[in-house]
């Protein structure tokens, strides 16, 4: 009885996150705007060699279960190789991408609107402690996602500690150096798996000399970085970028704020923007407007999506890969979140930002 029960529940649950994708064969899409073919064709390539290079990591090379039935990983492939192919075809051409035609993508895609899990995050919201946060959650419409936009941290940064910049990015603590991420995972009572967000900030490494600090900045900068997950930084004159490498293994808290958080990420030094990677070695370069973060667990690395929202007035649409992944996207079938640009703080970012909606229709892309 209990196996029947269980074997129940669990294709109602397949049932219930299938119908979150569903055929639509007459797109509304308005003017396509705000994204670069070139840089959308960067990432698509990246993220189609890290599906090729890493077919043993199962946590993001996959189709996805909620996909199951619809699309194959092939045809995910399939789709980034013919977003750069068209690119291509087009510069060799002399003539705008196609990219940016509707009744192109109309006519070589296959469109899967996305259908909101807005149970689960109503749900999230009535434990938030965050009012905004509560508002937006509750507000998700029936047919659109929620779409958060996040930017990389542009801060000035120190190589050593002052009275101003007190807190370090640290690198991986010295006992697991030498250790694969594989390796590491298995001793949960090593140095970073002993120290809270909280500890951390208060000395506990540089105390007992535990970790390297690789740059100094402010403690309100470090709450930013480790909530973004990458910081570009200005030291000595010099830009230097640092990406989050290993964490405590504490799990993102949705329903409090950023420093309460007890997640702490150990950083590393980068050559650009980051996005996902099962290793630091692998992570894929992602551009701005045409990078998406979001549930690569559940939704699977690669896939292209296309939100399309009001903005001005105007019906606007733009195309990104899914080529990021946060702690707040676990078990969230009702968020995207676009990588917008690099930003020094609020105001500059809400300047550049503050027409574009909180809430989008999406659709799921896929080569026909």
């Amino acid at each position: 009885m209990n196996r029947i029960l269980f074997l129940l529940l669990s294709l109602f649950s397949f049932y219930s996150y299938s119908l979150n994708f569903v055929e639509d064969k007459s797109p509304d899409l308005g003017l396509m705007k705000n994204f670069k073919a070139s840089e959308l064709c960067a990432v698509s390539e990246k993220t189609h060699q890290y599906l090729m290079s890493n077919i043993d990591d199962e946590f993001a090379v996959k189709v996805g279960d909620i996909f199951a039935n619809k699309v194959t990983l092939p045809q995910v492939k399939e789709t980034l190789t013919f977003i750069c192919n068209i690119y291509r075809e087009d510069v060799r051409a002399k003539r705008q991408s196609r990219l940016h035609n509707t009744e192109f993508l109309a006519e070589n895609f296959t469109f899967y609107r996305w259908m909101p899990d807005t149970k689960t995050a109503q749900h999230i919201a009535r434990k938030s402690n965050n009012a905004v946060k509560t508002r937006l959650l509750n507000n998700i419409p029936d047919d659109q996602i929620f779409l958060t936009k996040y930017y990389t941290k542009m801060l000035d940064g120190s190589p050593v500690k002052t009275e101003h910049y007190t807190q370090a990015l640290y690198a991986i603590p010295f006992d697991e150096e030498a250790l694969s991420l594989k390796e590491a995972d298995k001793n949960k009572t090593s140095t970073r798996f002993t120290y809270t967000r909280q500890a951390v900030i208060s000395g506990a490494l540089l105390k007992k000399n535990l970790a390297k600090p690789l740059v100094w900045i402010t403690e309100e900068a470090l709450h930013d970085v480790l909530l973004q997950g990458t910081g570009v930084l200005q030291v000595d004159g010099k830009i230097r970028y640092f990406n989050v490498h290993r964490n405590n293994g504490i799990a993102y808290d949705y329903s409090i704020g950023k420093r309460e958080q007890a997640r702490y990420w150990y950083f590393a030094e980068v050559p650009s923007i980051m996005g996902y990677g099962k290793t630091l070695d692998s992570k894929i370069a992602v551009n701005p407007h045409v990078t998406f973060a979001g549930n690569v667990k559940d939704l699977g690395l690669g896939k292209l999506f296309l939100v399309s929202f009001e903005q001005e007035g105007l019906q606007v649409s733009r195309l990104g890969v899914l080529a990021d992944q946060g702690g707040a996207f676990d078990n969230n079938f009702f968020q995207l979140d676009l990588l917008v640009d690099s930003y020094k703080g609020w105001e500059d970012y809400h300047a550049a930002n503050k027409t574009m909606p909180d809430y989008a229709k999406a659709w799921l892309l896929i080569k026909k």
